[in-house]
């Protein structure tokens, strides 16, 4: 699709000026309407007495007015939640950090519960010595911090053939983006003496799945991590707790939970998660194998099915999330009608590697219907494709790396739709 010439951006003082002159009038017409606001004229309950101590609660929960924030997950995707994954509220977050408790999940077999004093993990293989580290082993060697993060290969999957699903929950929710902490993998296989010949390692989780993946030794001495914290603290149980692997800008199938072996090999041992599934059925019937990277992908989360905007005609901001397995995002563009015209967006902060970017487009919205669309372009050059181009190449047989340009249909009222503009 060629691009038609874009829309002249606001300045910002046109912006403001805009805003003010919305906010004033919304108070002058409320204030016209009600009178005095009893919520400032009045001394409300929560100003009356003593709130909760300090002690009230030792670990620290959300509020319950956001008790909607939570995961969710889709009851006829699986025929059991012990094999099943949930979705992140990202319709409902800011920023670009997850929080844990909002992280989605992905299982082959359920959560498990490891100690920390049970906890093990063997290297073994093509290597000069093999070992065997306890928990209290790893934590002798040296640490790093990474913010990444972690997509399921399936994210979007289901809209391969179509829009599907009403939320960018469940259309983009199978993400999170967290701060790890942990020990170089590098690290560890130089302890134990990387032979020559080996030139892959396979990594295999202690759950009874015993999910295991096959990864190039030039990824693994570079950035993968063996983490035990995330966001600060110990990692959830339904997240690896007490050690994961982290594989960044991989599909999340090779950021192995509850990490208990990584075996030095000479080849990819063509395991069960690396043949029979996480491959790409392409037209012809053949299935294209090591499709790891992530490709540059974004998706707009407000407004948004789950997120409709309730504020009516004025300011707005439209915001959402970028990110890309080869880098970092540069650019994000946002089209209010159906890829027709572009704006480029506002990036919050500086984009990091193989992390979330947050994206923000300030508009003054008339009340008139949009076809919200977002485009992700990271430092490769690689542009975000519409979901026509990806079929072009990939057809509608494939269930993984669907990274498509998403439509969302907002309409006078402010609600929103999913719906497919390709």
């Amino acid at each position: 699709m060629t691009d038609t010439p874009s829309l002249p951006k606001p300045s910002r003082r046109a912006f403001l000026r805009g805003t003010a002159m919305a906010a004033g009038a919304l108070a002058a017409g409320r204030a016209a309407a009600e009178g005095p606001d009893p919520l400032i004229t009045e001394v409300q309950p929560w100003a009356q007495g003593f709130g909760d101590g300090v002690d009230a609660v030792p670990y620290g929960m959300p509020i319950h007015f956001e008790s909607h924030v939570v995961r969710r997950n889709v009851d006829w995707l699986t025929a059991d939640v012990v094999s099943s994954i949930n979705f992140t509220p990202i319709h409902a977050l800011e920023g670009t950090i997850t929080p844990q408790g909002c992280a989605f999940e992905r299982h082959h077999s359920g959560a498990i519960e490891l100690s920390k004093p049970d906890y093990r993990l063997m290297i073994n293989g093509l290597v000069e010595q093999p070992l065997v580290f306890t928990y209290a082993d790893l934590e002798r060697f040296p640490r790093s911090v990474q913010t990444n993060f972690c997509e399921c290969a399936a994210n979007s999957g289901m809209e391969w053939g179509g829009a599907q699903l009403q939320g960018a929950q469940f259309t983009h929710g199978m993400i999170h983006n967290m701060e790890y902490t942990g020990v170089s993998l590098r690290t560890l296989l130089q302890e134990a003496g990387v032979k020559p010949e080996g030139t892959w390692v396979y990594v295999e989780g202690a759950d009874a799945s015993s999910n295991g993946r096959s990864i190039p030794m030039e990824k693994a001495l570079d950035d993968v991590l063996v983490a035990f914290f995330a966001n600060g603290e110990a990692l959830r149980k339904e997240h690896g707790y007490p050690v994961r692997l982290v594989v960044p800008g991989w599909e999340g199938n090779l950021w192995i939970k509850w990490l208990r072996r990584i075996e030095v090999t000479d080849g990819p041992v063509e395991a069960r998660e690396e043949t029979s599934k996480y491959t790409d059925l392409m037209p012809d019937g053949r299935a294209r194998k090591w499709t790891w990277e992530m490709d540059a992908k974004s998706v707009i989360t407000s407004p948004s099915p789950q997120a409709p905007w309730r504020q009516g005609p004025g300011p707005m901001v439209i915001t959402g999330l970028a990110w890309t397995g080869r880098g970092r995002i540069t650019r994000v563009d946002v089209s209010l009608d159906g890829g027709k015209n572009w704006q480029e967006a506002r990036l919050a902060g500086q984009p990091e590697p193989m992390a979330l970017t947050r994206f923000y487009l300030d508009h003054v919205w008339d009340g008139s219907e949009m076809l919200l669309q977002s485009r992700a372009i990271d430092e490769t050059g690689y542009v975000q494709p519409t979901k026509d181009a990806l079929r072009d190449v990939r057809g509608l047989n494939s269930v993984y790396h669907n990274n498509g340009i998403q439509t969302w249909w907002v309409k006078p009222n402010g609600e929103a739709e999913n719906v497919e503009v390709s």
